[in-house]
């Protein structure tokens, strides 16, 4: 911890606390985010990086001193069993927080995530077998289950609410008609992302217990990724999948981390719950198979700690992104105010997560294509390869503006163009290819900054 600017974790005063301290955080420098190392700032040097999804606000106290106390007891061997039974016993704890209360016997640590996704694809679906993926969704929903012979059936959520005041589209939600065709058509597993990564929303009860009734039926496992459930607004609830039913809790297996909530991820360390017996036994055979699935000993030190003392840090984290949210949504709409109709960009209302999804169709071929069809205008070309500039990518749908293929090229563009990077919405599926996903968990001015370099790209390209 030593070797870590003081800047980019919390100041001394602050040792030995639980407290969040915004006013040190805020004067965290670029040059000192650079020295931690991350990707996130080194990837793209002299770029504000909005892209991979982690926070720069380095360790909540607890997590620093439990690392701290691990490297000076030396305990850095093999997890004894002890250890690994009050990983499961502290998450189970943590889960109070939402009215959940969870047996620790059906709860494992395991290294992060897609460990537990890998072997749920190895041995609950198998080979041969297909699987949903609600898009948008996080990446390797889609591209690791293809590693397994596992087909991936792709099914794009809906938009709707539009907010008449806002303009915005406040829901994406399950297309519960296709979803249950290809349930009937001998689909095998369904997987959930609660809530949910790249939109932000948060799936009320209502509808997690329809996705376990159908599931039900039709003999899907749910495979439910809750991996951003502590990071919503203040005033606003997670609900966990296993506790919308008893067909839900009986048909799931549930993943858990504070990876994303206390900014660990590199210490990779999560848990896996399966309250059915013979789910758990299943997925328990395949985490012991290879003996590859154990956590190291600082991750258990780490999730220990963050479960059992970090609460308080984690309510102000919240207020702290909640205000971050709204001053990214006022900025949007400060862009909007002067921009004609046809330029217009939306920021979608997500209550989770410190990820923000902005429509950008305004900007593409795909998007105006699709304005054009839902407006009854004739299915042609509006784009002159005469008028096509350097970049392929690019074309003048006008004398005076630009499009994109998609949000790649646009991506592309603000990062060459106006040193901000953001990731491209084409790499989720569905319509992804319209939208940028925006991490907005990053010191206040830097994010001021960075929405002020995309929103003078855009008017750049009017």
């Amino acid at each position: 911890m030593n070797n870590i600017p003081q800047s980019t974790t919390l100041s001394n005063t602050t040792a030995g606390t639980s407290c969040f301290d915004a006013n040190h955080i805020d004067v965290t420098t670029i040059e000192d985010l650079k020295q931690v190392g991350s990707d996130k700032w080194t990837r793209y040097p002299g770029c504000i990086g909005a892209f991979i999804a982690e926070m720069d606000y380095g360790l909540a106290p607890c997590v620093a001193e439990a690392i701290e106390e691990a490297t000076e007891r030396g305990a850095l061997g093999y997890i004894p069993d002890p250890w690994k039974k009050e990983v499961a016993r502290s998450c189970a704890a943590w889960q109070r927080r939402y009215g959940w209360d969870v047996d620790p016997t059906c709860i494992r640590p395991v290294p992060d995530v897609l460990e537990a996704f890998e072997v749920f694809l190895r041995e609950i679906v198998r080979a041969g077998n297909s699987i949903v993926v609600p898009t948008p969704a996080y990446m390797p929903f889609l591209s690791v289950p293809r590693l397994y012979g596992v087909e991936v059936l792709e099914i794009p959520m809906l938009c709707a609410g539009a907010g008449e005041s806002s303009g915005r589209n406040d829901e994406w939600l399950f297309d519960f008609d296709a979803i249950e065709q290809a349930f009937a058509n001998g689909c095998h597993a369904f997987v959930l992302c609660n809530p949910h990564n790249p939109t932000g929303m948060i799936w009320d009860r209502a509808t997690l217990a329809r996705l376990g009734e159908l599931c039900w039926k039709h003999h899907v496992t749910v495979i439910s990724d809750e991996i951003h459930c502590d990071l919503t607004d203040p005033g606003y609830g997670y609900v966990p999948f296993a506790s919308a039913g008893e067909h839900c809790a009986m048909n799931s297996v549930t993943c858990l981390a504070p990876t994303k909530t206390f900014n660990i991820a590199g210490l990779h360390t999560a848990a896996v719950m399966a309250p059915d017996p013979v789910l758990r036994h299943k997925v328990w055979r395949g985490l012991n198979t290879d003996e590859v699935a154990e956590p190291n000993a600082f991750a258990v030190d780490a999730a220990i700690a963050a479960f059992g003392r970090g609460g308080e840090w984690l309510d102000a984290l919240r207020a702290y992104l909640a205000d971050n949210k709204r001053e990214a949504h006022a900025m949007i709409d400060a862009y909007n105010a002067s921009a004609p109709l046809n330029r217009q960009v939306r920021l979608l209302e997500g209550h989770a997560t410190y990820l923000m999804w902005l429509d950008c169709s305004a900007f593409t071929r795909s998007g105006k294509a699709q304005a054009g069809a839902e407006a009854g205008e004739p299915d042609v070309d509006p784009f002159d390869a005469a008028l096509s500039l350097a970049d392929p990518d690019i074309a003048r749908d006008t004398a005076d503006s630009v499009s994109f293929a998609d949000t790649d090229g646009l991506c592309d563009y603000l990062r060459r163009e106006h040193r901000v990077f953001f990731s491209p919405g084409a790499q989720f599926g569905g319509d992804g290819r319209d939208f940028i996903r925006i991490n907005v968990a990053t010191q206040r001015a830097r994010m001021r900054e960075g929405l002020r370099r995309l929103t003078a790209g855009l008017e750049a390209l009017r």
